[in-house]
């Protein structure tokens, strides 16, 4: 099936406060964002009209855009009222929004004092990120030579588009290998995640998933820890050596893409789709959906 440009397509997009034609929201070749990764963004889904977390998603937008110095021009309703005007108008249930910031093209070169801060914000229909056949088998993951940056190089907290250059490298690496992601280390050679998506393993019946302290604490990450701690699973934040990926009974990575998804492979390692993954990700369904509700704070 041929893919559908993403510059060529029907609908609406909120840009600078106004929702415009999808094919007139247009930036300058010579904007900032492209040229030294001054930007931030979010990926949030919508379901039934309803969006998952989007207050948090929007916190986090305008954390993301301060933690780089980015001057940030509107408030967190603001976004929300925005993000809801751009969902009616393309008449989005089930979709992906898209809301990114970035410097302009007021300036060019490292400095910033003159340029201003832009937002949009696009939604489209989204189906499952995999298929049926892939949720039950477990998606296979390659060790990426590229490891994720220590807190004190790197803005870590910020959900910056900068960051994610090693990702697409390290994903495109694993896709020419035949793999479905590559797994991610950190600077010290621990295992921290996906190129996405954060990262859980189940040992010995303990949920174990790393101390996100040199990349992004995603939002799913945070609500399948509260899915874990109200259905009583035992849960422990802990370093990940590649060694130890021998020893787990259950791998599953979450993100707003990948919801919860099982791993069936690391690279010569297999893995079976367990009891924890199935209790958790049909938890997590069940929660998006609106069917059921946490109770703990958060």
């Amino acid at each position: 099936m041929a893919l559908i440009p993403f510059d060529d397509r029907d609908g609406s997009i909120w840009f600078d406060g106004k929702l415009v034609p999808w094919r007139e929201a247009k930036v300058h070749v010579l904007n900032h964002g492209l040229h030294y990764a001054s930007a931030v963004f979010e990926g949030e889904r919508s379901y039934s009209g309803r969006i998952f977390k989007s207050r948090e998603h929007s916190e986090r937008l305008i954390r993301s855009a301060k933690i780089l110095g980015m001057d940030f021009p509107y408030t967190v309703d603001e976004i929300e009222k925005a993000k809801r005007e751009t969902l009616d108008d393309n008449e989005i249930e089930n979709g992906y929004v898209r809301p990114v910031a970035w410097r302009g093209s007021e300036q060019m070169g490292i400095a910033v004092n003159h340029s201003k801060t832009h937002v949009a914000i696009a939604c489209w229909e989204w189906p499952s990120y995999f298929p049926p056949e892939i949720r039950e088998k477990g998606i296979s993951m390659v060790t990426s030579k590229w490891r994720k940056p220590a807190p004190d190089t790197a803005p870590v907290e910020s959900k910056a588009a900068g960051l994610y250059m090693i990702n697409t490298m390290a994903r495109q690496e694993a896709e020419a290998k035949g793999f479905t992601d590559a797994l991610m280390l950190d600077y010290r050679g621990n295992v921290v995640e996906g190129t996405g998506a954060n990262f859980f393993a189940v040992f010995d019946g303990v949920l174990v998933t790393p101390e996100p302290d040199c990349f992004l604490n995603g939002i799913t990450r945070q609500t399948v820890l509260q899915i874990a701690q109200e259905m009583d699973i035992p849960v422990r934040i802990d370093t990940i050596k590649p060694k130890q990926l021998k020893d787990a009974e259950e791998i599953f990575i979450t993100g707003t893409a990948a919801e919860v998804t099982a791993v069936g492979r690391i690279d010569d390692l297999e893995f079976t789709v367990g009891p924890v993954t199935r209790k958790i990700r049909q938890a997590y369904e069940d929660l998006v959906h609106g069917k059921i509700a946490l109770k703990a704070a958060g």
